[in-house]
């Protein structure tokens, strides 16, 4: 690609330049992208055609391509991510016929059926179809790919919170992400200097999480939200219940033993809040070539060349707001916005207004970007363009098995939330974590679903077989909002900027001699930055 073609908006100084139309305007659209894709299938809360009638619903429900394809031969990767994106684009407009038409939809499954569900289905088997030939062209064509093309409607009574957060209850997820062991306890890991609560720059009391404290416990407390039913201020969420007081969360955190031979360290590398303004709804990581890829728009610190265009050598070649100049890493994440009624520049734009985020975006009071080490083993250097995703930003539809998003507020940090935003008391600050995976596969940089060579280690620290321990980043941003709902994390449209759809993306593009300072600073047990 030349350079002319890699130029994308970046938001600067709060200014966005409107990407390449691919989608929608108007008021209820939603966008689906394969990005952080979790669940081996679909949610199942859904309903056929003879349920429909008289119940309200509020979304589509459509089954992960990605996470049904095999291995993806490197010279089908291309046109295999392309027409993933596709796909997306396919729900983006059979969203906003839904969202335009939704008593109609409501009242009438034929109507539903013929306009909506039928047509998308079509287009779904055309582009698996497509898939499986391009696979098919240089190794094994997969094999009962069409079920995958099947969507349905999401009852509103399925996704108001309840059901998602039933499932999140309880001490272990043991829906590791990749079969490795337990997530939430293995989230915990670097709590290495105790679960405290002075909402410290270590983020190490941000521990493992047992959360779904509050999935009973939120509804109801929005104070003064006038969002209604439909909640939010562009009227696809997030609501009232999606709020939860965090002094009424109990402590909830729990670290992993440490054992001898841990790795006890930690490297910690600033690269500032985002403050020059770059943004983009780009994934070069997941649709790569695409713009608007990710349907909603992100925060980027670190490497300055990262968009829907960038090469690996655009990437090693980059500007960083790194202090340490041999990191170069990109990190990136969805924006926070207020929902005060208060346009940002984007509202326009694609990954903005026009994919329904709207709002004032909030630039970080605080952005720590913390390497630890494993409880019971010493790591090993990650590969260089090593790319990772954590969490799952269609976790709504999806349910929660690769879900790994992590709220709090400052001061309580040993209370963390995956399904509810918290409330904070008057001078806490809204806290926003990530704790990646922390297992490679020792060959691969990237998978066909972008997940499998990564993993989470089991509850007691270790990695599955064939997994090596690498160092595990922890991110911590710090947001200093007003107390109360009112603010949300970008989302595509259909997830209803739910807590849980939270995740975030790390390309490692670390200098060699700065990767093995942080492996030798975690392996020593020092503290180093």
């Amino acid at each position: 690609m030349g350079h002319a073609m890699r130029k994308r908006s970046t938001l600067a100084n709060r200014a966005i330049v409107a990407s390449a139309a691919l989608i929608l305007g108007g008021g209820g659209l939603v966008a689906v992208n394969v990005y952080a894709s979790a669940g081996e299938n679909h949610s199942g809360r859904t309903f056929g055609q003879t349920e429909n009638a008289g119940r309200q619903v509020s979304t589509i429900d459509c089954p992960e391509v990605a996470n049904g394809l095999p291995d993806v031969p490197d010279q089908a990767r291309q046109e295999v991510d392309g027409e993933l994106a596709k796909m997306d684009s396919q729900i983006t407009d059979a969203y906003k016929r839904f969202a335009d038409q939704k008593q109609q939809v409501e009242r009438d499954q034929q109507f539903a059926d013929s306009a909506i569900l039928n047509p998308l289905r079509d287009k779904r088997r055309a582009s698996i179809d497509r898939i499986s030939g391009a696979i098919g062209r240089f190794g094994q064509r997969p094999e009962n790919m069409d079920k995958l093309a099947e969507c349905s409607l999401l009852a509103d009574d399925d996704n108001n919170g309840d059901n998602q957060n039933d499932q999140n209850n309880g001490d272990n997820q043991d829906n590791d992400q990749n079969g490795q062991g337990d997530q939430n306890d293995q989230n915990g890991q670097d709590g290495q200097d105790g679960n405290g609560q002075d909402g410290g720059q270590d983020g190490d009391q941000n521990g493992g999480q047992d959360n779904g404290q509050g999935d009973d416990q939120g509804n109801g407390d929005g104070q003064g939200d006038d969002q209604g039913n439909g909640g939010g201020k562009g009227g696809n969420g997030p609501e009232a219940s999606d709020f939860v007081d965090i002094q009424s969360v109990q402590p909830n955190v729990q670290q992993p033993q440490q054992r001898r031979n841990g790795s006890r360290g930690s490297f910690v590398t600033q690269c500032g809040t985002n403050q020059n303004g770059k943004f983009n709804p780009d994934n070069v990581i997941v649709a790569p070539g695409v713009s608007n890829g990710a349907h909603h728009m992100h925060d980027y610190v670190g490497n300055q060349a990262n968009d829907a265009f960038a090469s690996d050598d655009d990437l090693a070649n980059g500007d960083t707001t790194c202090q340490n100049q041999g990191d170069k890493s990109s990190y990136f994440w969805p924006v926070l916005r207020l929902q005060n009624g208060q346009n940002e520049n984007d509202a326009n734009a694609d990954g903005g207004g026009k994919d329904q985020n709207i709002g004032k975006i909030q630039t970080p009071t605080q952005v720590t970007m913390k390497f630890v080490g494993n409880p019971v083993s010493k790591v090993t250097a990650m590969p260089k363009l090593l790319r990772i995703i954590t969490g799952d930003a269609k976790a709504f539809v999806n349910g929660p098995a690769n879900a790994n998003a992590s709220w709090s507020c400052t001061g309580f940090e040993n209370r963390q939330l995956k399904d509810k935003y918290p409330i904070c008391p008057q001078g806490s600050q809204v806290v926003r974590s990530f704790k990646f995976q922390s297992c490679w596969d020792g060959q691969n940089t990237d998978s066909a679903n972008h997940r499998t060579h990564v993993a989470f280690a089991n509850a007691n620290g270790q990695c599955g077989n064939g997994f090596k321990a690498i160092p595990q980043l922890v991110q911590r941003i710090v947001y200093n909002v007003p107390p109360g709902p009112g603010f949300a994390v970008d989302s595509f449209p259909e997830q209803l900027h739910k807590p849980i759809t939270d995740h975030g993306d790390f390309i490692n593009v670390f200098d060699e001699n700065v990767m093995n300072k942080v492996v030798n600073c975690i392996n020593n047990g020092q503290k180093c930055q």
